[in-house]
């Protein structure tokens, strides 16, 4: 059983094993402090991501790539856009997508989604049936990480329809320890989603002064 799962690494150079470990134990801290709200959520997410951009363009799993190079910029954004005040008062609390957001996250979903595919055929990457799976997976993660910089709850729905189909995903390609990664990324995203719902309907039942 363990050499069904982990027989791949056995050709890796043992320091990359250890990078991609140590992005797994940084992306977990990551996602975990994003379930408890906790601006954690954004330094824990820039080691990771820095890690797998190095490895992922590596092992050139561009869309991986740009997926994690975007979380590293859309971090340094959140980590801002979450310590904004008015006074003592969190400017941007965690609430519910508008309707205008709606409305750009549909764009950059159809955006990024075009651009990934533009990018694979560009460099002959169409060659096996995950890589039309990245073009839809980087889409969805794209507009679930925005959401999460701007504290929006539907963010964790992205998560869990990105990290399910990543568990699946990442085992494929041979990256086991990132694969079950995805699998914690998923229970920690359901807690995160009704864990959020609960603050963001609580704030919206709440008296106004």
């Amino acid at each position: 059983m363990i050499d069904y799962f982990f027989s791949q690494y056995s050709e890796y150079p043992t320091l990359d094993i250890i990078l991609e470990i140590v992005a797994v134990i940084f992306g977990l801290l990551s996602v975990w402090y994003a379930k408890k709200d906790n601006i954690l959520v954004f330094p824990t997410g820039l080691v990771s991501t820095s890690i797998f951009v190095y490895l992922l363009w590596k092992w050139t799993l561009w869309g991986d790539m740009m997926i994690n190079g975007y979380y590293f910029v859309m971090s340094i954004y959140g980590w801002y856009h979450w310590t904004r005040k008015k006074g003592d008062t969190v400017e941007f609390p965690i609430s519910k997508i508008s309707s205008s957001e709606k409305r750009i996250a549909i764009i950059l979903f159809i955006f990024t989604v075009a651009f990934v595919v533009s990018v694979y055929h560009y460099f002959g990457k169409f060659t096996t049936w995950y890589a039309y799976v990245d073009t839809f997976i980087t889409g969805i993660f794209f507009v679930g990480m925005w959401l999460m910089a701007k504290r929006k709850v539907e963010n964790w729905i992205f998560w869990i329809i990105g990290d399910v189909i990543s568990i699946p995903l990442y085992f494929a390609k041979g990256y086991t320890f990132t694969s079950f990664q995805y699998i914690v990324f998923t229970v920690v995203a359901i807690f995160g989603y009704l864990e959020w719902k609960k603050i963001s309907d609580s704030s919206v039942m709440e008296p106004q002064k």
